[in-house]
């Protein structure tokens, strides 16, 4: 049996959702956090989730996760939450959702609530329902949204939250932001950094969020190298020495391994059959940045050849 491709994809999400799943609920879905007993451990079925859905299409989300919960009160004592981070919009968005509900339910005979997180661009993409009805027969399925797009206007909210989450979301409204402007997402991405050690985060929790950071906010060698000689100046001035050479150098490798990583499963997706020559050819490449441009590329390319002319210049 050949590896699903959705098993190497591995995005910061992931560790954020598994690392800070209380503060996720809290931030996103406070009335959900409230009926959720916190005093018991909270379980993460990757594998039972990959076996329910794992032959449906990957490519558009950043992360999804089946976690089991347990209540409060109630007659069912625990459940199950599966949450979906979608990066991009997709026609059959709802319908996916749907699926995913009934075929986790049918696996498991608990009830399963299905949240979503929009990371799209269009404010006015929502999906938040599936309805289907025939000769008086009938479906009716609906599940919560948020829309990262409307936190734009709560940035200064968002600036004092000590919620892990808060940071989050303002890591990837700075990536759109400053897409087209490099030199503006450096001192962003340093400012982010920099709020961290202002709102009292451990060492632990600032590297995990630096780690997500860096994976949001790529940058270009040059400024790459500006920025990390600007954070370690502000790391001396607080005396506090966080992110050690040995830890830089870890974040470093783990934004380009799952770049790479993101890269190697979309090759697969569309060019199967020569997937592994074009990622051998891909991993010649070193800056972030560049791979960053690949991987988004791979959502609209329909031919090897315009690939290529995203990167044919890097390692000529």
């Amino acid at each position: 049996m050949t590896d699903n491709p959705q098993t190497k994809f591995d995005s910061p999400w992931k560790d954020v959702l598994e690392r800070y799943f209380e503060d996720f609920m809290l931030f996103f879905f406070p009335q959900a956090h409230r009926r959720i007993d916190w005093t018991r451990k909270v379980e993460f079925l990757d594998k039972e989730l990959l076996s329910v859905v794992g032959d449906a299409e990957i490519g558009t989300r950043f992360a999804d996760k089946l976690v089991k919960v347990y209540r409060i009160s109630g007659e069912e004592n625990w459940i199950l939450i599966h949450v979906e981070i979608q990066s991009q919009e997709e026609a059959e968005f709802a319908l996916r959702m749907y699926t995913y509900n009934y075929r986790i339910y049918d696996k498991y005979q608990k009830f399963v609530v299905s949240l979503a997180i929009l990371g799209d661009a269009n404010p006015n993409w929502r999906p938040s329902q599936f309805n289907r009805q025939l000769f008086g027969c009938g479906i009716s399925f609906w599940f919560p949204v948020v829309k990262l797009l409307d936190y734009e206007q709560r940035l200064s909210e968002l600036e004092q939250n000590r919620n892990p989450f808060a940071t989050v979301v303002m890591a990837h409204l700075q990536a759109k932001a400053t897409a087209s402007n490099r030199i503006e997402r450096k001192q962003q991405k340093l400012n982010l950094v920099k709020k961290l050690y202002e709102l009292g985060f451990e060492q632990d929790s600032i590297i995990i969020l630096f780690r997500f950071i860096d994976w949001m906010l790529t940058l270009p060698a040059d400024l790459a190298k500006e920025f990390w000689q600007e954070y370690s100046d502000f790391e001396e001035s607080k005396r506090m020495k966080y992110v050690t050479s040995v830890e830089r150098i870890g974040i470093e490798k783990g934004t380009r391994k799952g770049l790479l990583q993101g890269i190697d499963t979309c090759l697969q997706l569309k060019f199967n059959t020569i997937h592994q020559e074009l990622l051998e050819e891909i991993s010649q490449i070193q800056e972030n940045e560049q791979l960053e441009t690949i991987l988004t590329a791979l959502k609209t390319v329909n031919t090897v050849e315009e690939l290529r002319e995203t990167y044919r210049s890097e390692i000529e």
